[in-house]
């Protein structure tokens, strides 16, 4: 312990980072199913995505061929304020597990947005002031991609209009903020600003949101918008894509001391750090030159992958956004106001969808009590208080770690920390004061959403 063998913190230098994000859809045999028109049940063309995304985007969401794309120069620039991000020995944790287990996490929290979401919103960013817009329109479940977002529009001029999902809106008032404070406007949604939002709240009176509906409230402003885009920080190709930068980052640490992980674990809500974690490990794996057990985990409210159904379903609740073949819990599922909402979403990635259906990766669910008690556990040692989003990962971490205890295998655990809880006390105090509950949606509850699926 006083004598590491691999230090506590891994760093690439800036001439180690990427110059090239990966797309993993490349490697894939089997591609994921394109996105529908909803209207024709066609594929979607690049034409007819240009009113809602900026064109460089377009071409790279529907490029499943490309092994990488160069990273321009101005991201490249933004990324040495907190790239590379070190991949961390969790020594103190092993020691008050007492496992045989190497546990290594990789931390993305070193940023003021608290997480990884800044990877791509800077990206998104670039090609939209590229691209002469005005601004850009978004949704933010937990917050975290929102002030990503607003950030990286401060950074380029740009204006940035924020949907966050009414219940996150209310119980991280200073994640709020610190969004007002790079400059972009914050509403609550559903909101009565938009068509979609007025008839989401006259069905759904006092509903306390998701994802999905602020979605559709996003579209629909960019749409009606002149000079506006949407952008999403998660489910995307193209944002896996740029994520990718985390699980590059990631192997060329484990490289540098020759560590071969067994077990790969990341949280799953749209898919956006746990695609960009595995991306260059499953590439292996797709191409038979290495073998990962590679883990998802999500939250028990809102299961996609564990209780979904793999199938075509709207992206929103609007159900004004194409079609995506995908694990879903139906556009309409109202996720319970649990404390992770950055995983409240009701589909997957069609990437990650498509390789969990092919069986190259495993999904758990868990609920959020126990995800909270092994965030206080990893806090006390670790020193880092970590996001509700990022303790399912960690939760998952120390069940295997414990494993290993049982068995006495020395197996390597490599899991992503994709941010910092310092927004998200609200939660913490609940589970402190014993006032968090667990609900787990009842098979009727989610029958009566996919019912709803379309049939494509």
């Amino acid at each position: 312990m006083s004598n590491p063998t691999i230090p506590y913190k891994i760093y690439l230098n800036e001439t180690e980072m990427p110059k090239a994000w990966y797309n993993l859809r490349a490697d894939m045999k089997v591609k994921p199913a394109p996105l529908l028109n909803p209207g024709t049940h066609e594929p979607m063309k690049a034409e007819e995505l240009a009113g809602v995304f900026c064109e460089e985007l377009i071409k790279q969401e529907l490029d499943d061929t490309t092994p990488f794309f160069e990273i321009p120069e101005p991201i490249r620039n933004f990324y040495k304020m907190y790239r590379p991000s070190p991949l961390v020995r969790a020594y103190c944790l092993e020691e008050k597990l007492q496992t045989p287990a190497n546990i290594y996490y990789k931390f993305e929290g070193n940023n003021t947005s608290g997480s990884h979401k800044l990877n791509s919103a800077i990206a998104q960013a670039y090609y939209a002031k590229q691209q002469g817009l005005k601004g850009v329109t978004t949704e933010t479940g937990a917050g975290q991609w929102g002030t990503a977002l607003s950030m990286a529009c401060s950074y380029f001029g740009l204006d940035c209009k924020v949907y966050m999902v009414k219940v996150s809106y209310e119980q991280k008032p200073f994640r709020r903020e610190v969004m007002r404070t790079y400059g972009a406007s914050v509403t609550p949604s559903p909101s009565m600003d938009t068509a979609v939002g007025r008839k989401i709240l006259a069905e759904h009176p006092g509903t306390t949101g998701s994802l999905g509906c602020a979605i559709s409230e996003a579209v629909e402003v960019a749409t009606s918008t002149p000079g506006y885009r949407y952008v999403l920080g998660s489910v995307l190709n193209q944002v896996l894509l740029h994520q990718s930068v985390i699980g590059l980052e990631t192997k060329a640490a484990l490289d540098k001391y020759n560590i071969k992980p067994d077990i790969i674990i990341g949280c799953a809500g749209g898919g956006s750090n746990l695609g960009g974690l595995i991306a260059p490990f499953m590439g292996e794996k797709l191409r038979g030159e290495a073998d990962y057990r590679i883990i998802a985990v999500e939250p028990a409210s809102c299961p996609s992958f564990t209780r979904g159904t793999y199938a075509y379903d709207f992206c929103d609740t609007g159900m004004v956004c194409p079609l995506a073949k995908m694990y879903t819990l139906g556009s309409g599922f109202i996720p319970a106001p649990n404390h992770a909402g950055g995983l409240r979403y009701h589909g997957m990635s069609s990437t990650l969808s498509e390789l969990y259906h092919q069986g190259l990766m495993e999904a758990v669910s868990v609920p959020q009590t126990s995800v909270f008690e092994a965030a206080e556990a990893f806090a006390r040692v670790e020193g880092i208080l970590p996001a509700p989003e990022s303790s399912h990962a960690i939760k998952v971490a120390i069940d295997e770690a414990l494993k290993c205890k049982e068995t006495g295998e020395e197996k390597t655990i490599v899991f992503g920390l994709t941010g910092t809880g310092y927004f998200d006390m609200t939660a913490y105090e609940k589970f402190h004061d014993g006032k968090m509950t667990d609900y787990i949606p009842t098979d009727e509850d989610l029958q009566n959403s996919l019912s709803k699926l379309p049939v494509v």
